[in-house]
């Protein structure tokens, strides 16, 4: 009995794997092909390729782009949304003429044809990556710091893809990665990154005094933001110092003249007597002791 069952349960497997394979067969759904991966550069055109094998009159074709939310680019013969005024059809591809930002992603188009097995699908994914050039970077320079301090400068492009690398220049002078020590035109304690876009000074000298500017750049082109001067100026210790004496002896003087005329009785207090039998009033002033 135990063979009998276990003869059995492969016959019936056997059965349900010819039935799969059949499924497989009759609808020939195609193994997934590598993804292609497109370049393109911002509002130039390029062409999503659709790498079926053979097009014929009963041929259905859907283009969708994938996502949080999946939508239609090409359905029931007709682009849609806004790729009816910059794209068309050639074959079963997709020409975009003027690419946008926006139009960077994962597509997938799906040609469906009968066949003598059964209706034959066909899928293939494209992905778009679209290359845009940095915009002005915004620039961010002190106009006055005081010499000896850690002082930095801050330069920034959120629009450029690949993500753009920063180059400062003082008075339209290209500056080192690196200071040279030594230099006659820079400071030697700046170091600049740039890859985040910062430019700081460890230890700010006047010598570091002009004006500041910084360049955005990617393989696709790159910006400059407007120069803006800093000053630096030596700290005045004699000034530092007369001021604070100045103020003593102002605070001096004031607290003198206080004492001086608490004593002479300049200031007194007025105190206010109600008589309930009378009512009357008295003001009678008692000087300060």
């Amino acid at each position: 009995m135990a063979r009998r069952s276990r003869h059995r349960l492969l016959l019936l497997l056997l059965r349900y794997l010819v039935v799969a394979l059949g499924y497989h067969k009759a609808y020939g759904f195609s193994a997934p092909k590598d993804q292609q991966v497109v370049t393109a550069i911002e509002y130039q055109e390029v062409i999503l390729a659709c790498k079926y094998p053979k097009k014929t009159i009963s041929s259905r074709l859907e283009w969708k782009k994938l996502g949080r939310s999946v939508s239609f680019v090409y359905y029931q013969q007709a682009l849609q949304g806004d790729f009816k005024e910059r794209a068309e059809m050639i074959d079963f591809s997709i020409r975009i003429k003027n690419v946008t930002r926006n139009d960077a992603g994962k597509y997938r188009c799906e040609v469906s044809a009968p066949s003598e097995q059964g209706q034959n699908l066909e899928e293939d994914t494209v992905t778009l990556e679209v290359l845009v050039a940095p915009a002005v970077p915004s620039c961010e320079v002190p106009h006055s710091a005081l010499s000896g301090t850690v002082v930095e400068l801050r330069c920034q492009d959120k629009e450029g893809n690949p993500a753009p690398e920063y180059t400062w220049f003082k008075d339209g002078i290209r500056l080192l990665g690196n200071s040279k020590v030594g230099s006659q035109s820079t400071n030697s304690s700046y170091s600049m990154n740039t890859k985040s876009g910062t430019l700081q000074f460890n230890t700010v000298s006047k010598m570091d005094s002009g004006e500041y500017s910084c360049e955005a750049r990617n393989s696709v082109g790159h910006r400059k933001c407007p120069g803006k001067r800093m000053q630096v100026d030596d700290l005045n210790i004699s000034g530092i110092i007369a001021a604070v004496v100045v103020v003593a002896l102002v605070i001096s003087v004031c607290g003198l003249g206080v004492c001086y005329a608490q004593r002479k009785g300049y200031f007194s207090i007025n105190i206010v007597f109600c008589i309930p039998q009378t009512g009357r009033v008295v003001l009678h002033r008692k000087p300060l002791q």
